[in-house]
């Protein structure tokens, strides 16, 4: 693959990122939920703050140096990734796989960062929300919140292991995680590249 068909499905991932991203966002409340299958698919629209384990580091004025942060370090590391990747198509040797799989997660980090950098300056915090208009941002830049929806409640599951009870909801369904299309592409990816490419970026060669 070259340089351009690599920036062309990026972009692809990106655009379907987002676009879901904002129908769910003008067109539900929070928390409102769409059912696609009955009893185990649904969209459901809720926001996270997109610290890493809860991270909120405030101050008196109530910014989020955590927030800040970690959104600084997510841009470093996209832009490590880009660097690799555009090293690796120039290579000409890389596996296809190994490409398109770091696209993707190239794709699911900037779908994740354009959320917290844009979204609190772009729209309003009413829900359905819309576009904000005459100062009705919510955030500055770098301080917006990460839109998920993919819901999948399978089963219900009593007596859960405290050290798997991430994998239940509120209301003790499996699988409890709400996720995006940005989080889908790096779960997917990463699984692939470490089942089927650990070869090559065992290799002493590899770029990463």
């Amino acid at each position: 693959m070259n340089l351009k068909k690599v920036s062309l499905l990026i972009v692809l991932l990106l655009v379907a990122d987002q676009a879901l991203k904002i129908w769910i966002k003008t067109h539900l409340c929070l928390d409102e939920a769409i059912t696609v299958f009955p009893d185990w698919f649904q969209l459901r629209f809720i926001e996270n703050n997109g610290a890493a384990f809860g991270m909120h580091i405030a101050s008196r004025g109530g910014f989020d140096w955590g927030k800040l942060l970690l959104g600084l370090f997510r841009l470093a590391m996209a832009g490590a990734i880009g660097w690799g990747l555009v090293r690796l198509v120039r290579r000409g040797d890389a596996p296809r796989g190994v490409i398109v799989g770091a696209a993707m997660i190239l794709a699911g980090a900037v779908g994740n960062i354009l959320d917290s950098a844009l979204y609190g300056v772009l729209f309003s915090e009413s829900t359905p929300m819309t576009v904000a208009r005459f100062g009705g941002s919510y955030a500055p830049p770098m301080m917006g919140k990460v839109v998920d929806m993919f819901y999948f409640p399978l089963f219900r599951w009593e007596g859960v292991p405290r050290l798997l009870s991430f994998l239940v909801d509120g209301r003790g369904y499996f699988f409890g995680a709400i996720f995006n299309l940005a989080d889908a592409y790096i779960s997917v990816a990463v699984v692939y590249l470490i089942l089927f490419q650990r070869r090559f970026f065992n290799s002493t060669d590899s770029v990463f």
